[in-house]
């Protein structure tokens, strides 16, 4: 038996055994190997696995495939392939490795993938129409939080205030992303017009490292192992952590088109069930060591393992002669919050990408199934917030979000 499998295993014994026994169950004064032994007793292991699945209703679809890009935010979804979450759910899916964002939301536009990881600012502009036809698409959890950074040139080393980057030119990975809203978030509080003062352009992620190396940019907010491969190759450093901006941003998400919800609510129960189990795995920093070595193969992000421990376990070369120790540079959380919704679509407007008034509430509650993933979280056993709004801190600033238009008109609004 292979490791994924004793995984699943594991996973299955404890949701029998909660089944059984419920949470006060009297078989609970046993201990734990005694426990699992009375229930193995009675029923075997590959029987639970079935009747586990077959409680949660018939699966509409049993095949899918998830497009994802090769960074580690996907991490969840390739720990649930890598691991056996998906086959513990009754899935069997397809992740198909795809070079750019552009791509993937045209391919989920046209219904060539089930679901995909996406920016988590992709699903809102899917929805309002933002660079495609409008296509109602939901982010159903979020992949990752934090994980991101502003990677220079490291002819730059000496030109670390962003006061004086006019002239600069940077990648972000998509304009609907937040790496692209936090690099314009930033610019802007120190006093430069992202559209007019330095240069933004779309770089694929795997391309990133050899823009900068080549000069044809002077540095980009990218995904992780980018940045952290920059360092590696002596190609740049790293100025700073997206996690020193917003501490628990949201990054990407698990888009899913609104029809496939509906039409297949047991297989995207299963999915779910999937992708946050394998999220829970990935956030607990015991398993990073085990994570990297199964990520980093050429099947899923092909990059030097030492960059992938690095990014995981947040001890990591910074390219300016210092190891820095931050344990939180990447994190797993998935609840996809309305209140980060309501914060991307408040960048959305500022910078043009949509025009005219809507609902900041209506639409976020449409896209980010906070509520759906609330119960979903509870039902597996995993900590959900009572809350889908909160609170949150973007650079010294606190963000209401129930007051989005007085949050938007206290910056400075760019001149179209």
């Amino acid at each position: 038996m292979g490791p994924s499998e004793r995984l699943v295993d594991r996973i299955v014994e404890a949701a029998v055994t909660r089944a059984i026994v419920g949470r006060r169950g009297v078989l609970r004064s046993l201990g734990g190997s005694a426990l699992l032994g009375a229930v193995g007793s009675f029923f075997p292991l590959t029987t639970a696995k079935v009747l586990a699945q077959e409680a949660r209703g018939t699966l509409e679809r049993k095949e899918l495939r998830i497009g994802f890009l090769p960074a580690a935010c996907a991490t969840p979804l390739l720990v649930a392939d890598r691991m056996g979450f998906y086959a513990l759910q009754g899935l069997k899916v397809v992740l198909v490795k795809t070079p750019g964002w552009a791509l993937v939301r045209d391919l989920v536009l046209n219904r060539q993938y089930d679901a995909s990881l996406m920016p988590a600012p992709m699903p809102l502009a899917a929805s309002l129409g933002i660079g495609s036809r409008p296509d109602l698409t939901c982010a159903a959890a979020l992949a990752n939080v934090n994980g991101q950074a502003i990677t220079l040139r490291a002819l730059h080393q000496r030109n670390r205030d962003p006061t004086k980057w006019k002239g600069m030119r940077f990648g972000v990975p998509f304009e609907h992303s937040m790496q692209n809203l936090l690099l314009r978030y930033y610019v802007a509080e120190h006093g430069l017009d992202p559209d007019r003062d330095i240069s933004i352009r779309v770089v694929p992620p795997p391309e990133m490292v050899a823009q900068l190396r080549a000069g044809n940019i002077d540095g980009y907010l990218g995904p992780e192992p980018f940045n952290q491969r920059a360092i590696h190759e002596g190609a740049g450093f790293i100025h700073l952590l997206s996690k020193d901006l917003w501490d628990g941003h949201p990054c990407c998400a698990l888009g899913v088109p609104d029809s496939f919800v509906r039409e297949n609510p047991n297989a995207f129960a299963a999915l779910f069930r999937a992708l946050v189990s394998a999220s829970a795995h990935s956030q607990d920093p015991k398993n990073r060591g085990e994570i990297a070595q199964a990520i980093a193969t050429p099947r899923y992000l092909d990059q030097p393992l030492p960059v992938i421990e690095q990014v995981l376990a947040g001890r990591f070369a910074d390219g300016l002669g210092q190891v820095r120790n931050v344990p939180g540079r990447a994190g797993f959380d998935p609840f996809p919050w309305h209140s980060m919704a309501v914060w991307i679509l408040t960048q959305l407007k500022r910078w043009g990408y949509v025009k005219g008034d809507f609902d900041y509430h209506q639409v976020a509650e449409q896209v980010f199934l906070a509520t759906d993933a609330r119960r979903r979280l509870a039902e597996v056993g995993l900590a959900a917030p009572e809350r889908t709004y909160a609170l949150h801190r973007v650079m010294g600033r606190t963000f209401d979000p129930t007051r989005p238009e007085e949050y938007l008109k206290s910056f400075p609004i760019p001149r179209s």
